[in-house]
């Protein structure tokens, strides 16, 4: 009998067939639950820290003088290990194509880009460009979200508060490009506010109380709107964190009153999911969903 492929959160991951080699490495390399599948998680986890651990120390000019070409070696190693992992999960899928335009996709893919392009850069003049190509491999730490089970809420509660984010953040680029503009007017460019680019770089600075200094109204009226702006950047930060915790509370809530399977008796599924992610069976069919 066929094994039922699981519905992960990704609507894109689905397993290419029901049977066969491509359907057991389906479950090894996005399955959780099982032995091979944590096993393959580990393995790759200690990888992914591995060779970000070797990129961080790689740009210590000591160790990359003393142990420049075990680096070297190390980063092909994980390279040629990430790529077949990639590779891999193009051959399981059943749509490899929107699995690579995918997040996840997009982030595996980063992950051992930058090393391949090196072999595309080289010569003396361009050791800075090798330098910032080898830097990017610290994205390989993004590989790590799809192990932390919070992530997929994270992201959903982002999605549902995304309009409210938006409204806010435009209202914030309308205060800062009046305020802006009116610090322009004020001040002037013998003041340091030389256009109103520049003027608005100061009302970000100043709204979010960061304050560097290296711009200060020198008027009184400037002095009084930008105490304005200070009060006001107050009031402000706490907005999108009162916005991402009420969407985070009702996603809890909404995860909370997920179906269970009715087999095995996992709860925690996505609302509308259709298969326990846990033995495959139908949430539907055994009564755990609606």
């Amino acid at each position: 009998m066929s094994e039922q492929p699981r519905i992960l959160s990704d609507s894109a991951i689905e397993a290419a067939t029901q049977s066969g080699w491509r359907a057991r490495w389906f479950h090894i390399i996005f399955g959780h639950d099982d032995a091979p599948g944590r096993l393959f998680d580990l393995v790759l986890i200690v990888a992914i820290l591995s060779s970000i651990l070797v990129a961080v120390l790689d740009t210590v000019e000591d160790l990359h003088a003393r142990l420049g070409h075990v680096f070297t070696l190390l980063e092909w190693v994980f390279t040629i290990a990430f790529t077949l992992e990639y590779v891999a999960r193009l051959l399981v899928v059943a749509k490899p194509r929107r699995y690579a335009l995918s997040f996840f996709g997009i982030v595996d893919l980063i992950a051992v880009l930058p090393t391949y392009l090196t072999l595309l850069v080289s010569g003396g003049q361009h050791l800075m460009v090798i330098r910032a190509l080898r830097i990017l491999r610290i994205f390989r730490v993004l590989k790590m979200t799809r192990y932390v089970g919070e992530a997929d809420l994270m992201w959903a509660t982002f999605l549902r508060a995304k309009p409210k984010i938006f409204v806010f953040f435009s209202t914030i680029l309308t205060l800062v490009l009046i305020f802006g503009a009116l610090m322009y007017l004020i001040e002037g460019p013998e003041d340091g506010y030389t256009s109103i680019p520049r003027s608005m770089y100061w009302a970000v600075v100043t709204m979010t109380t960061v304050g560097f200094g290296d711009i200060t109204p020198h008027t009184t009226l400037g002095q009084m709107v930008t105490s304005v702006i200070m009060l006001l950047g107050y009031s402000i930060i706490a907005v999108p964190t009162g916005i991402f915790a009420a969407e985070l509370a009702s996603g809890i809530r909404q995860a909370r009153q997920a179906p269970a399977c009715g087999h095995c008796q996992l709860g925690g599924h996505q609302p509308d999911a259709r298969y326990c992610r846990g033995c495959g069976a139908s949430l539907r069919e055994d009564g755990g969903g609606g």
